[in-house]
């Protein structure tokens, strides 16, 4: 009977150790190998890469005068001020939303702002004063500052930079 017993015991207890030991690490590399697939799928695909970036001409884009590019979907609308326009904002903080032109434009001659009603996410017209949201009514100024509405904040803002002189890049650049 006592030759029973020694046989339930373990010969080699470092034996156990290590198949044990590579037992689990070979089990986290299956894990590893088969997550691998379903994690590299959260990745934005190539064509959402593409649009994360526009690069936009202001060449030929004349004072007063209004570009609209797309990005991400989104229109951008591009407005080279006047410098009484310019000046005239400078002046201002706007209504609902306070806040100064300075904060809002990287250029006084140049607003870039994204052109959807912060509201409900209408197309906002040009008037000459600004932008008008005919859905609702609400009233943007020449810096996207909300003067009047039901348009909660300004219009907002894309992240963008001055590339060159006459070129600016909209959406994050590639690091």
């Amino acid at each position: 009977m006592s030759q029973d017993k020694d046989k339930a015991q373990p010969q080699d207890p470092e034996r156990r150790e290590f198949l044990t030991t590579a037992t689990g690490v070979v089990a986290g590399a299956g894990i590893v190998a088969t997550s691998w697939p379903f994690i590299a799928s959260m990745n934005p695909s190539s064509e959402v890469l593409s649009k994360a970036t526009t690069e936009v001409s202001l060449t030929g884009l004349q004072p007063g005068a209004v570009k609209t590019v797309e990005w991400q979907g989104k229109p951008v609308f591009i407005l080279h001020r006047t410098d009484e326009q310019a000046t005239d904002m400078d002046k201002t903080e706007g209504g609902k939303d306070p806040q100064k032109d300075t904060s809002r434009v990287k250029d006084p001659n140049w607003l870039v702002v994204v052109g959807l009603c912060t509201h409900l996410g209408c197309v906002p017209q040009r008037k000459d004063q600004g932008w008008f949201c005919p859905c609702h009514g609400s009233v943007y100024d020449n810096s996207g500052r909300i003067l009047k509405g039901p348009a909660p904040r300004n219009l907002d803002l894309p992240p963008y930079e001055f590339i060159g002189e006459n070129k600016i890049l909209i959406g994050k650049a590639k690091a």
